[in-house]
C-alpha cells in the first residue's frame, strides 16, 4: 500500500485530496490542528486516514507528527504540503503582525513540514514532494499581497530544493489553483483598516471572493495532486484549471506592465 502525508487535509483541497488517494487504495495521513481519521470501512475503496494532530507554524508539533507517521509506516511514497490560509487588505494598512502570520503558517509552515519529512526521503532514497501555491504566486492579486508573496515564496523554495535533492531521488513540484470553490474564502482574514484612503478594496475583495465562490471543485485539484503524484516524470510547476493556464502563458509571453493593467481593470 502506497502512503501519502498531507499537511490541512481536513478541509477544502486537502481533504478532497486526502479522500481520493484514500479511495484508490493509498493510506493517508492527514497532519492538520482539526480532522478525524477514517476507517477503510467508510471508503469506496481498501484506504484509509490516519489524522495526525500538527501545527504547522510549530516546528516541535510537526516533527513530532512526522514522528508519529514513522511509528506506522517505514516509507513514505509522497508529501504534500498543503497547510495555509489567507488575509486580504492593503499594503499599507495590514498591520505587520497579521502579515508576519500569513508568512508563518503559509511559507514557514512549508519549511518546517519540508525539513521534518526530508530526512525520511533522502534515507530512503525516493519520494515526492508537492506544495500548494496558486496562480496568485503568478499573477499577484490587488489586497491580497501577503497571500500572494507567501505562495510565490513557496514557488522559489521548491526550484531551490528541486535541484538540492535531485541526487537523493526525490522530485518537487507545485501545483497552483486557480479559484476554487472552498469555504477557505469564508475563513479569510479580512482587514477593512485604510478603506477609506483605498475606496476600490471592498469592490476587489468582493470581485475576488465571487470568483472564488465560482470556481472549481475541489475534486478537479485533486485529481491534479493524484496526477503528479503518480505521472513517470512529474513537472516542477503545475496550474490547475484550463483557463488559468492560458493566463499564466499569456503572463510569460506579454509585457508584464500590460498584463499588470489587465488585472488592475479586472479588479478595480
Amino acid at each position: 500500500m502506497q502512503t501519502l502525508v498531507i499537511s490541512g487535509g481536513s478541509s477544502g483541497i486537502g481533504k478532497a485530496t486526502a479522500s481520493l488517494f484514500a479511495e484508490r487504495g493509498w493510506r493517508v495521513f492527514e497532519l492538520s490542528r482539526h480532522g478525524v481519521s477514517v476507517t477503510g470501512e467508510g471508503l469506496p475503496v481498501t484506504g484509509k486516514i490516519i489524522h495526525i494532530f500538527c501545527d504547522v507554524c510549530s516546528e516541535e508539533s510537526t516533527r513530532a507528527a512526522i514522528a508519529e507517521v514513522l511509528k506506522q509506516t517505514d516509507h513514505i511514497d509522497v508529501v504534500i504540503s498543503n497547510a495555509g490560509y489567507g488575509i486580504s487588505g492593503s499594503v499599507e494598512f495590514t498591520n505587520i503582525p497579521d502579515a508576519e502570520h500569513q508568512m508563518d503558517v503559509n511559507f514557514m509552515g512549508a519549511v518546517r513540514f519540508t525539513q521534518a519529512v526530508l530526512p525520511q526521503l533522502r534515507k530512503q532514497h525516493g519520494g515526492r514532494l508537492i506544495y500548494t501555491s496558486s496562480v496568485a504566486a503568478a499573477l499577484p492579486v490587488p489586497y491580497q499581497a501577503f497571500y500572494s508573496a507567501s505562495k510565490a515564496a513557496i514557488n522559489a523554495m521548491a526550484l531551490a530544493l528541486a535541484n538540492e535533492v535531485k541526487d537523493f531521488g526525490i522530485s518537487v513540484s507545485v501545483m497552483m489553483p486557480g479559484d476554487v470553490s472552498t469555504g477557505f474564502t469564508d475563513a479569510r482574514c479580512k482587514s477593512t483598516a485604510g478603506e477609506e484612503v483605498y475606496t476600490g478594496a471592498r469592490k476587489a475583495i468582493t470581485t475576488m471572493e465571487h470568483d472564488e465562490r465560482a470556481g472549481m471543485a475541489p475534486r478537479q485539484m485533486a485529481q491534479l495532486f493524484y496526477h503528479i503524484a503518480t505521472c513517470h516524470d512529474p513537472r516542477p510547476q503545475y496550474v490547475g484549471g484550463f483557463s488559468y493556464r492560458v493566463l499564466c502563458f499569456l503572463d510569460r509571453l506579454l509585457p508584464k506592465r500590460f498584463v499588470n493593467w489587465i488585472e488592475y481593470k479586472v479588479y478595480s
